[in-house]
């Protein structure tokens, strides 16, 4: 199925009230345009600056809506840094308010410091939505509905695109991606891809994807 490309939106705003919106049909991307509360930006800094191998990946239930996730070990060896306590506040809330405003049960979790890009082609996500942030360092890229030929994501003609046409997240801003699994999003899911990154350039960036 191909998408019309006049009807595919994209949602963007300085409240996180925005990220409702993900549930509207013909949306499929919402974003919070957010600036980090600078303890939080300054942890990461810091714990990137470390040069430290992170790569952590967590799975558990969330029962109803009041029980917090639980976070235990995620970036433990990080803790004793100033900003630690406030960076997995952060966490938290963002892994409560995703699974309350999708119903989630079950949340995977993915915390990596990368440097290299991780997804460097042009893709769509198989999953129904996706919650991807950068805390620090360069934010996810994507583009517009219609500048790319579905057909060919994820093989050398998913390049082409003028430099023009890709448009960047900043670090801090917190994005639901719908994917091809969210039920009347197929042909229609977010295009994206990681950013490349410099000699020596890092980037923090944590996912969430909803489980059951």
């Amino acid at each position: 199925m191909k998408a019309d490309a006049r009807l595919i939106q994209h949602a963007q705003g300085k409240a996180p009230q925005v990220l409702t919106r993900i549930h509207e049909e013909g949306v499929n991307m919402a974003v919070w345009q957010r600036a980090l509360p600078v303890h939080i930006a300054d942890f990461c800094a810091l714990l990137l600056s470390l040069d430290e191998p992170l790569a952590q990946a967590l799975s558990f239930e969330l029962p109803d809506e009041i029980t917090p996730p639980n976070l235990q070990g995620l970036a433990q060896r990080f803790c004793d840094l100033e900003g630690y306590t406030g960076f997995m506040a952060d966490v938290c809330w963002l892994v409560s308010a995703y699974a309350c405003l999708l119903g989630a049960k079950r949340v995977g979790l993915r915390l990596r410091a990368l440097d290299k890009a991780m997804c460097p082609r042009f893709h769509v996500d198989h999953v129904p939505a996706r919650l991807v942030t950068t805390y620090a360092g360069p934010g996810s890229e994507w583009v517009e509905e219609g500048v790319m030929d579905r057909q060919h994501l994820g093989n050398d003609q998913a390049e082409g695109p003028d430099r023009t046409f890709i448009q960047q997240m900043s670090a801090g801003d917190v994005a639901l991606l719908k994917g091809e699994k969210w039920q009347g999003n197929q042909g229609a899911g977010l295009i994206h891809r990681s950013p490349a990154l410099k000699t020596g350039e890092r980037r923090l960036i944590l996912t969430l994807d909803w489980l059951a």
